[in-house]
């Protein structure tokens, strides 16, 4: 079951590298539009905070969420971490991923979705306690807990939930 989710999960996720590669642009060249109620910027923390009905897109991929905070590194100042919390969503396409927080480190390659984690392509859905992106590796892993278990739910193509033809 582990190897079917991390499969699953890294198809749903792959194809966003993919497209960005197939455009003949790499994601980070393309510009990022921020939306938000307020922005709260702090030069000695090295933080910009959204809050408020925030929406961030690149290309084809927006994610929204109650609240994300961009941290820079001190040396570069390049993004370091970015954090989206409540009410995440994270669209491209027919790929949906919700959770009430995910994290992001570029030093690691890593999105770590947490908080009711669930992953959706069309029909399919990806649920665990956290299900954690390996960016530059297009890999994949997703954790239950104490008695939280892994679940996928895989629909053959061509059949709806109930298991009829479409």
């Amino acid at each position: 079951m582990k190897r079917a989710s991390t499969l699953l999960l890294s198809l749903m996720l792959a194809t966003s590298v993919c497209s960005a590669a197939e455009s003949g642009q790499s994601r980070t060249g393309l510009p990022i539009e921020l939306k938000a109620d307020e922005l709260f910027s702090d030069s000695n923390s090295r933080t910009a905070t959204f809050t408020g009905k925030v929406s961030a897109r690149q290309g084809d991929i927006t994610i929204y969420a109650d609240k994300l905070i961009v941290r820079y590194a001190e040396e570069t100042k390049d993004v370091d971490r970015v954090e989206a919390t409540s009410n995440v969503s994270i669209i491209q396409g027919n790929r949906r991923a919700v959770a009430q927080r995910a994290v992001y480190e570029t030093a690691k390659g890593t999105i770590i979705l947490t908080g009711n984690p669930k992953v959706y392509q069309g029909d399919d859905t990806l649920k665990a306690k956290e299900i954690t992106y390996f960016v530059d590796e297009q890999r994949s892993t997703a954790t239950g807990g104490p008695g939280e278990r892994v679940s996928v739910e895989i629909h053959p193509k061509g059949k709806g939930k109930d298991g009829s033809r479409q």
